[in-house]
């Protein structure tokens, strides 16, 4: 009987690790379906939720979560990215550098550390080609929010020249200076790219160049993104951020200019990837991303 009592004093004492994201709103986000999938395919005792959170609620969550302790972790979209930051414990150097954190972490001496996966995510559908040499590397990035932040820190790393657009040119020329202050960009207002041009371009043989919507434009309940893609090079790709829809105007805008696209699956699957490997302690089953996709465009 004594036995059986420790036994099941033991199965009490074991607690299900859960992570989540946070937001306002947050219904929308795909996320508890991307770690919940992943969670299912490695049989993991452990949970992903969606949390809704405003603004005037974080710090109050954030010290409930500090006592909680199953909790592993929570994946932050807009508009917390910067607000959490003064929150945590402490930032790890590329979010620092990013002046965002997307990914909070419970670490193992209970302290929060505020972490950056978007880079990661962002730039892992261009793995491939950032493996090449290239005589000159461009994007021209529309946004300037925490996303366009991470992205052009990413690219900035990787030796991208970088044209960064947004309604206030001024955002977007502080944000160049504050990231990378001893790069040759470019800021420019955002509806510079809306009217046709009769630019030129020269030989792109070599070269490699990026057109990124890191705003919401295009999303679902928002204005299409006034683009003309006479302002996209030759060869240039099309990488739209957004997820809800996932084929958005842009996209489809740049197949029928005959450009190569990739959509926010590719980035948001990314970034999920590195924060569940935080929250979890191992790798998800990427060989599955196929289904993954599958699922969260059905």
């Amino acid at each position: 009987a004594g036995a059986r009592r420790l036994a099941g004093r033991r199965r009490l004492a074991v607690v299900t690790r859960h992570a989540e994201v946070i937001g306002d709103p947050i219904a929308q986000s795909k996320s508890p379906a991307i770690h919940g999938f992943w969670i299912e395919r490695l049989g993991l005792d452990a949970d992903y939720r969606a949390t809704q959170v405003d603004a005037g609620g974080l710090a109050d969550y954030v010290a409930d979560r500090r006592r909680a302790s199953d909790w592993c972790g929570c994946n932050v979209p807009m508009p917390h990215k910067q607000t959490i930051m003064p929150l945590l414990d402490r930032l790890e150097p590329l979010a620092k550098q990013v002046g965002a954190v997307n990914t909070v972490v419970k670490a193992a001496d209970g302290k929060l550390v505020g972490r950056n996966t978007d880079v990661a995510g962002f730039l892992e559908p261009l793995t491939d080609r950032l493996r090449q040499q290239h005589y000159f590397r461009m994007a021209r990035v529309i946004g300037t929010g925490g996303a366009a932040r991470a992205i052009v820190s990413g690219l900035a790393r990787e030796g991208f020249t970088l044209v960064v657009a947004g309604r206030d040119r001024a955002k977007a020329d502080a944000l160049l200076e504050e990231l990378d202050p001893s790069g040759e960009h470019h800021a420019a207002q955002i509806d510079h790219f809306a009217a046709a041009t009769d630019f030129v371009f020269d030989d792109r043989k070599g070269c490699c160049d990026l057109v990124v919507n890191a705003s919401p434009l295009g999303m679902n309940g928002k204005p299409p993104l006034p683009f003309d893609w006479s302002h996209a090079p030759p060869g240039s790709i099309a990488y739209d951020i957004v997820t809800d829809p996932v084929d958005t105007p842009f996209l489809k805008a740049a197949r029928e200019a005959g450009f190569e696209t990739i959509d926010g699956l590719a980035m948001l699957i990314g970034q999920a990837a590195a924060a569940f490997t935080h929250f979890f302690g191992i790798e998800p089953p990427r060989e599955f991303d196929g289904e993954l996709r599958e699922r969260l465009m059905a």
